[in-house]
């Protein structure tokens, strides 16, 4: 049985100092069930532990960040090294250009590359790059995709956007994913105002009738251009992103996350065109691109460096795809065992999995998500989401499915018997809400 208690004496001085007692949204105490917060305290490959010394496998892997595993030895090592040489200064560093350098023999048909410390930094890079090349204002982003920035032209978006003056959200419109009728409608509604379409290549839905290729086509026909976030799908999809996989290149795109195997490093890289704007070798006006104190940090970009070069001599994505199809297959068996077809889903490629969890009519349901967090972590399993590593072993892959069928069996008896009579707690709440 898991015991909390240190952990309990952790959260009032967690929410006393930092505000919501979590400096990532996506990781605080209303994300888990109420009495189940473990406050980590180390992680190893796919394992983590928390404050009261319980073990957990983790599917999490830091919102996505950690590709290879936790405390990944040859990456740490790599950060160590450079670090003792110093890790910023007041002049470009050699290995900035090495991590450049390798970097875009990675990612197919790029000439430049800026790189940041987060997804924002270059997300946001990429649509001031994208306004100041087009003349332009108006933001397109994809509707079904749920995070692009935390800067003011995203967040605008959401049900957070208080401090945003409406000057901005009146700046942003929406497309929808796989309707490329929706991509022209906007461009007869905003002519010569669009600047670019941002979007993930692919997220729970494959792509159909080559939307990609089409969105592309209608970009370059309306001069906007098109820019790939792939915060996610890079370093997962394929060694050079979704993109890759899916044989098309963007004008702008985005990475981050798996980049650094959770060290802080991300980047914007696309075409000389267009990027070099963000220099002032050229006649336009200057673009203030990116220019970031800790931007080009030493320890960090070694730890891409290491990273990418595991990806090239590894099947680290080939591994991930197979462990992704591993969990596949036994969760859906037992979803199947338990004749929950239709009120438990994976979603997503098996390199990138999620679930979704549907009550008695089968509508998405907090409660019982918080249910299955709830009975998976009682068995060790830490999976606010089932983002596998190269680390997951298969042997870890099965006691998780060993885990999920007990806790499925616990969410028939729900489904027969009534939530209330298992659940205990408030219900997880979604990250994006206007109020408390």
């Amino acid at each position: 049985m898991m015991k909390f208690d240190e952990s309990r004496k952790l959260q009032p001085r967690f929410h006393a100092l930092i505000p919501g007692g979590s400096h990532t949204y996506a990781k605080g105490d209303d994300q888990f069930p109420e009495f189940m917060l473990p406050y980590i305290i180390r992680g190893q490959g796919c394992h983590v532990w928390d404050a009261d010394g319980n073990e957990f496998i983790e599917f999490g892997m830091g919102l996505r960040a950690v590709t290879l595993g936790h405390a990944y030895k040859q990456v740490v090592d790599a950060a160590h090294r450079q670090m003792m040489l110093g890790c910023n200064f007041v002049r470009p560093a050699t290995i900035e250009l090495e991590c450049a350098e390798e970097f875009l023999s990675m990612i197919p048909n790029t000439d430049m590359v800026k790189f940041g410390k987060n997804g924002s930094d270059v997300t946001s890079a990429a649509v001031r790059l994208s306004r100041a090349y087009t003349g332009r204002s108006i933001i397109a982003l994809c509707a079904e995709h749920p995070f692009f920035s935390v800067d003011d032209w995203f967040i605008s978006t959401t049900p957070m956007a208080a401090g945003i003056p409406q000057s901005t959200r009146d700046l942003i419109v929406k497309f929808h994913y796989n309707d490329i009728e929706s991509v022209r409608q906007l461009f007869r509604d905003y002519p010569q105002q669009i600047a670019c379409f941002i979007m993930e290549a692919e997220k729970d839905k494959e792509p159909k009738n080559n939307f990609l290729h089409e969105l592309q086509k209608v970009c370059r026909e309306n001069g906007a251009v098109l820019i790939f976030d792939e915060m996610i799908t890079g370093f997962r999809w394929h060694n050079g992103g979704a993109q890759a996989y899916h044989s098309i290149t963007p004008d702008l795109s985005t990475f981050g996350k798996g980049l650094g195997n959770g060290f802080s490093v991300s980047a914007l890289v696309g075409n000389k065109e267009i990027m070099k704007l963000g220099g002032y070798e050229h006649d336009r006006e200057r673009v203030f691109l990116l220019s970031l104190t800790h931007g080009a940090e030493g320890h960090s970009l070694a730890a891409a460096l290491e990273t990418m070069r595991i990806y090239k001599r590894e099947p680290v994505v080939a591994t991930l795809w197979q462990r992704g199809e591993q969990l596949t297959r036994g969760i859906n068996k037992s979803i199947e065992e338990n004749k929950l077809k239709g009120y438990v889903e994976l979603i997503g490629k098996p390199c990138c999995l999620v679930y979704a969890t549907r009550d008695e009519m089968k509508q998405p349901s907090q409660p019982f998500r918080t249910l299955f967090l709830q009975e998976t972590m009682k068995r060790g399993i830490l999976a606010p989401s089932l983002i596998v590593s190269y680390s997951h072993s298969e042997t870890d892959i099965d006691r998780t499915v060993e885990a999920f069928h007990e806790a499925l069996h616990v969410y028939r008896k729900a489904l027969d018997e009534g939530i209330q009579k298992y659940l205990i707690g408030r219900p997880v709440k979604p990250v994006f809400r206007q109020f408390k």
